[in-house]
């Protein structure tokens, strides 16, 4: 082990001791609107350490890309050359976002609003770069991952930059995790890219934060990200959630068990 992996992990877990305790006002405003934001839930050293942690895995990463994997990891839309878009289960695959999401800040917050006894059964870190990070059109976790119980799943979106509305914040669809799971369709040069096509009916509202804290919600919240059209890089990471008690029983990827971590 490296000595700069061994100082990421004991950073986080000697600074992340505190149990966090919702308001009644927030754990209403998850349960109405489908999401909340909370800031400085970490520390804005704490991310600096997970952007060097991400970007370093990045490097290792492009170098063993087949050309289908190119396909769908690179991003297409920025001048950036071999920028990934997103990398896949950092929480099952390096120490440092491990902590990251078995950090007792994080858990409290995620069992007050889905049951005690969670696991984070897939993960993923976004880079949106300057000038160019393209968006992520409107859609439902669920759609994704098809729980029996949908109101047990939650994700978690760390900020690892501050994310505005210039460089890419999330918006949501205000209460629509009380509706239905919609229909996706994804185009055929983007097979991963499941959409909602008539998302233009529903009203977005935009949710920034700060770096080192957290938008969280509802696994049937629609939500999307626009283009990154500032200077500004806005790097994040997406940890998902469920009660042990869920199964993924309609996913439309596979959900490998390997990855799955418990924070119980």
């Amino acid at each position: 082990m490296r000595f700069f992996d061994n100082f990421n992990s004991i950073l986080i877990k000697a600074e992340n001791i505190s149990i966090v305790k919702l308001t009644t006002v927030q754990i209403n405003s998850y349960k109405n609107d489908g999401y909340i934001t909370i800031e400085n839930v970490f520390k804005p050293s704490e991310m600096d350490l997970a952007i060097h942690e991400a970007q370093q895995w990045q490097e290792e990463f492009i170098t063993n890309l087949s050309e289908a994997d190119k396909m769908w990891y690179l991003d297409k839309s920025t001048s950036i050359q071999n920028q990934v878009r997103k990398l896949d289960n950092p929480v099952s695959q390096r120490q440092l976002f491990k902590d990251i999401a078995l950090s007792p800040a994080l858990v409290s917050i995620v069992e007050e609003l889905i049951g005690k006894e969670v696991i984070a059964f897939f993960s993923q870190i976004f880079f949106k770069p300057p000038q160019g990070g393209g968006p992520k059109p409107t859609h439902q976790d669920n759609f994704y991952f098809g729980p029996d119980q949908g109101n047990h799943v939650i994700t978690a979106w760390i900020a690892f930059d501050d994310a505005l509305l210039e460089n890419g914040c999330l918006y949501y669809g205000k209460g629509s995790n009380q509706g239905r799971l919609i229909e996706h369709q994804a185009p055929e040069d983007e097979p991963f890219n499941y959409q909602i096509l008539d998302s233009a009916k529903v009203p977005m509202v935009a949710a920034p934060v700060k770096k080192g804290g957290i938008n969280l919600h509802h696994g049937r919240t629609m939500h999307q990200s626009s283009n990154n059209t500032s200077h500004l890089w806005r790097r994040a990471m997406a940890i998902h959630y469920m009660q042990k008690e869920v199964n993924l029983v309609n996913s439309i990827f596979e959900f490998d068990p390997v990855h799955f971590v418990k924070a119980y």
